[in-house]
């Protein structure tokens, strides 16, 4: 703790009674609010939230009524619009999440229509979007992807994974550069108003970088980004040359662009939510099924070698409790055979973890990210994956505790656009592990509740380990670069229920006021 801090061409240089009694250009006088490091985002899709952003708002709405409803206004709005893509729809709402193309022809039949769930592992599409892609009775699921499909098989409207969803969104119009460029300059004015000035996107594909790189280049990136490719079964080979000549366009950068790719990125199954994440114990809602393996253990070896080999570090989307083995043996192959260095393996979302496979996060070197925002019996919760999964199963999701209690690193991401982009909302979810009207009252298996000052360090300068960059960021510590926060209180001296209800006052990048301008 201090009272004061001295800051130089963008860096703390001093603390306390050395920062107060030094002369300085300008002295700010906080009134005694409070000042943390900026946050840090270990796990977002800023790209894709600044693009929903341009599409119809269906975001929280109750009803498929209201949501019907929201998508016409769009389009009566916008009567240009080739496609209308947006998001992120409650599934929860309907019963096993699956929406009738029927209900959206009611808003718009003459052009597609593509709403993203709010686990961006699922879309509903109206019936024009369906015929565009030629999806009838007789297509096939995909490997790795399903299509809802009504009582004579053909398609509903509701598609799952991305090797389905594919089916329709690779169809759909290409969006402009100043498009695109619009929706980053949108997502980091979002990321700064909620005190994050450091964050990664964690899924690029092709032709993602070259809009980044663009971003840099014209100012329209304002945090720092890493970026994640995205690899995927059977098409990763083609793509290693590629991401390479990607990342030395981003390393050609100057280094205050802000921008880096260290990552690559696999999924290894889908969601609780839609019966898609991998299980090693079947569905009880449908007891043939234990979800879905993207990957074979073979396939994603080799690809996880070879990008390893490449210096990316592995960050792996693991859901179910079979998807988590698999990463931590894909893992635990490639460190066997390949050359020790500093990789950092992530292993995110991680809701199931085996107790056979909890100490092997710490023996691998493995960092859990967690969404912080997820450790409560929210509606997905309660009404999609409860019922899937059944009581004792659902309980021991997000074991935190036993995560740190092991060992092993934690850090933590939004997973934005999926959930809310805001560290002050999600912060203390972990502590009270509870909904906002404090239920249930005893919080959700509370044994694996953290503190607060874990929180904060987990959405901080665990983070900034997380993406190699704690010689620079993550702590207000001297010879670091002053990117922090005021806030109106302090988080250490507030009631967790309240943590949320903080207003971030000012945030400081490189020692330069960004918000408010």
């Amino acid at each position: 703790m201090s009272d004061a801090l001295l800051i130089i061409d963008g860096r703390v240089m001093a603390h306390g009674l050395d920062a107060s009694t030094s002369e300085a250009d300008q002295t700010i006088d906080l009134a005694g609010a409070f000042v943390m490091p900026a946050f840090a985002d270990g796990h977002a899709h800023p790209l894709f939230a600044g693009r929903e952003a341009q599409g119809p708002k269906v975001n929280g709405l109750q009803s498929v009524a209201e949501i019907v409803a929201e998508v016409k206004r769009f389009a009566d709005a916008n009567p240009n619009s080739k496609w209308i893509i947006g998001g992120a729809y409650e599934a929860a709402i309907v019963e096993r999440g699956d929406f009738d193309a029927h209900w959206l022809d009611e808003a718009v039949s003459d052009r597609p229509v593509v709403l993203h769930a709010v686990d961006h592992h699922t879309i509903w599409v109206n019936s024009k979007a369906l015929e565009i892609a030629d999806l009838t009775s007789s297509t096939k699921d995909p490997d790795g992807g399903t299509i809802a499909r009504r009582d004579d098989r053909s398609p509903k409207g509701t598609l799952r994974e991305p090797a389905a969803m594919d089916l329709i969104t690779k169809l759909a119009a290409e969006r402009t550069l100043q498009d695109e460029l619009a929706a980053i300059a949108w997502a980091s004015d979002q990321n700064l108003a909620a005190g994050v000035t450091c964050s990664m996107d964690a899924w690029v594909e092709d032709g993602m970088t070259e809009i980044y790189v663009e971003a840099a280049k014209t100012g329209n990136l304002k945090v720092d980004m890493n970026l994640t490719f995205l690899a995927q079964p059977q098409k990763w080979r083609s793509r290693v040359d590629y991401y390479k000549q990607m990342r030395a366009q981003v390393e050609a950068l100057p280094t205050d662009a802000g921008l880096t790719a260290r990552s690559v990125k696999f999924i290894c199954d889908g969601a609780l939510s839609a019966g898609t994440a991998a299980v090693l114990q079947p569905y009880l809602d449908d007891p043939t099924s234990k979800g879905l393996l993207i990957w074979s253990d073979t396939e994603i070896i080799e690809a996880a070698t070879t990008f390893d080999r490449e210096g990316l570090q592995l960050h792996i989307h693991a859901i179910g409790d079979a998807a988590v083995r698999q990463a931590l043996d894909a893992i635990e192959a490639v460190i066997a055979s390949n050359p020790s260095w500093d990789r950092r393996p992530v292993i995110t979302h991680a809701q199931l973890i085996d107790p056979v496979d909890l100490p092997r996060f710490a023996g691998l070197g493995v960092i859990a990210n967690f969404q912080p925002l997820w450790t409560y019996l929210d509606p997905m919760n309660k009404d999609l994956i409860l019922p899937r999964i059944g009581e004792a199963r659902n309980n021991q999701q997000y074991q935190l505790r036993k995560v740190i209690d092991s060992g092993a690193r934690i850090s933590f991401g939004s997973d934005w656009p999926i959930t809310d982009f805001t560290p002050l909302v999600a912060l203390a979810v972990p502590v009270h592990r509870q909904s906002p009207d404090q239920q249930p009252p005893e919080g959700w298996s509370i044994e694996q509740a953290i503190t607060i000052e874990e929180a904060m360090h987990f959405y901080t300068a665990a983070v900034a380990h997380q993406l190699f960059r704690e010689a620079d960021y993550g702590t207000l510590e001297v010879g670091k670069i002053a990117d922090f926060i005021i806030l109106d209180r302090n988080p250490l001296q507030t009631n967790p229920h309240e943590v949320r209800e903080i207003n971030v006052l000012a945030t400081y990048r490189r020692g330069r006021k960004v918000l408010p301008s």
